[in-house]
């Protein structure tokens, strides 16, 4: 049985109807979930599930700089494209796919192996150790440091940085982002896709499976308590009064909030081991954070023309530029002027952008032949700037038209869903949600439990989610591996 606040179940993955249009609620770009058995195992294809693959999986562009790079899946093609736009790049790039090329593919494995020491173990010496030392390695290091090592010029790995500990709200100079130096190889194992009908339609897909598997959907219900006993957990009690009775909860929502705000004291007759007593005190003192992405969805009626169009057509002809997500970035040093302004609620003059026009290449979120649909998302945009007043995202807008020859960017009506509006509508506390961010060693030694294991000493509680591994985005296998957990201790 699924308990889901929203009257649709989803939440970020989704795509709702708003402004006489579909919007998806994050960007629609699914790749690690591809690389995971998911699909086959739930059928999803049965269910509807199919995937556009754009000839571009992504553009690059720096604030203030007309010269943008385009990313390719096939490898040569990428190379191809990158000498004849930074010659110099190439040798670099060689070198850098040379040594992440098999961490990627360690990290996919073990993704997709059932977290147990013993397990992901067997995997790596299954591969005879390729890439398991630089993987530890880069694990320990910044993002940036390993990057760096690659590459001498800031405008090729600033777009690694922006889909990586800057999504993760990190910056790429903190020790243990080093993996995210694996995006771009990830990128070249893994063909980034989208769901027909928008990035709803993975979830529409997995409810339809889940209910022709027997399951049961309950929406617009908020769970408001855990009920327990001596035992451990024993269900839920949601806002209407009633309960749920259930041998196995898995809460895939912040966990935090489940410990903190679904868990009352154990004591008495109900006083839990020691160890379920420290793993909620242990909860309950972490800091809480603060959401800090916004995203403005909008209806155009023309499709742009970008500044930078003319340059990218000499290198990749006639391909869609629209549909690709454009990565918009600044400078390594804008980048730590915007993480020191978010201490202060306040928006970086040149912010992390993310864009793309999704109904182009899908013709089932188009409005019209002349109505398109527009999405572009923010960071950092702090939950503590006073939203309720600010003129924050209009001037997006204004950075987004500055970025198109003038007069091409016609919007019609627009949406901006910021942190508090994220709160409001999809109970993210703060308007934060969480993601797993364990090392990999700690991952392979299942430290914490909760998160690298998805049981809770908490008798009965299992945790899925962004929160545990491995991790957030649209990928699906905390959920996998938290359902594998409930089968195997109920089945035993």
């Amino acid at each position: 049985m699924l308990v889901e606040a929203r009257d649709t179940v989803g939440g970020c993955a989704s795509t709702v109807t708003d402004l006489g249009a579909r919007f998806n609620i994050c960007n629609c770009d699914h790749n690690m979930i591809r690389a995971l058995p998911i699909m086959d195992e739930l059928d999803l294809t049965s269910h509807g599930l199919r995937y556009i693959e754009t000839e571009i999986s992504s553009i690059h562009l720096a604030h203030g700089e007309t010269t943008a790079w385009p990313f390719f899946h096939d490898t040569e093609r990428h190379l191809d494209a990158l000498g004849q736009i930074h010659p110099a790049w190439v040798p670099q790039y060689r070198r850098y796919l040379n040594d992440a090329l098999p961490v990627a593919r360690l990290a996919i494995d073990m993704a997709r192996t059932t977290p147990s020491t013993a397990l992901m173990l067997r995997r790596v010496a299954g591969l005879r150790g390729r890439g398991a030392r630089r993987l530890l390695a880069w694990s320990r290091s910044s993002a940036a440091d390993v990057l760096r090592s690659y590459f001498d010029d800031w405008r090729i790995w600033m777009p690694a940085v922006s889909n990586g500990p800057t999504v993760w709200g990190v910056s790429p100079e903190t020790p243990g982002t080093g993996l995210a130096a694996a995006l771009y190889a990830t990128k070249h194992l893994n063909r980034t896709g989208r769901p027909v009908g928008g990035s709803g339609a993975l979830t529409d897909a997995i409810e339809a499976s889940f209910r022709a598997a027997g399951g049961t959907v309950i929406t617009s219900r908020m769970v408001e308590q855990l009920t327990t006993d001596s035992g451990g957990v024993r269900g839920v009690r949601l806002d209407d009064g009633s309960t749920i009775t259930a041998r196995a909860v898995v809460a895939a929502c912040d966990p935090q909030r489940v410990f903190t705000d679904w868990l009352d004291d154990p004591t008495g007759e109900q006083a839990w081991p020691s160890s379920a007593r420290d793993e909620i005190g242990d909860w309950r003192s972490q800091p809480v954070h603060d959401g800090y992405e916004s995203k403005i969805d909008a209806v155009i009626s023309s499709l742009p023309n970008y500044r930078h169009a003319d340059q990218l057509r000499e290198v990749v002809g006639e391909a869609d530029l629209w549909s690709p997500t454009t990565v918009i970035h600044p400078t390594p040093e804008g980048l730590a002027d915007a993480h020191r302004r978010r201490a202060t609620g306040d928006v970086a003059p040149l912010p992390t952008m993310l864009l793309n026009i999704p109904s182009v290449a899908d013709a089932a979120m188009q409005l019209s032949p002349d109505e398109h649909v527009l999405s572009l998302e923010v960071l950092f945009t702090p939950y503590t700037h006073d939203w309720s007043r600010s003129e924050e995202p209009s001037r997006w807008l204004e950075l987004l038209d500055g970025l198109c020859q003038p007069d091409t960017l016609q919007v019609e009506r627009w949406r901006a869903m910021t942190p508090d509006r994220y709160e409001r509508e999809f109970q993210m506390h703060r308007g934060h949600t969480p993601a797993y961010a364990g090392s990999p060693l700690a991952t392979l030694m299942g430290r914490p439990r909760p998160t690298t294991r998805h049981r809770s000493e908490v008798p009965g509680l299992y945790l899925g989610g962004a929160a545990a591994y491995p991790g957030a985005g649209v990928f699906g296998g905390a959920g996998r591996n938290a359902a594998r957990a409930v089968m195997s201790d109920l089945n035993r």
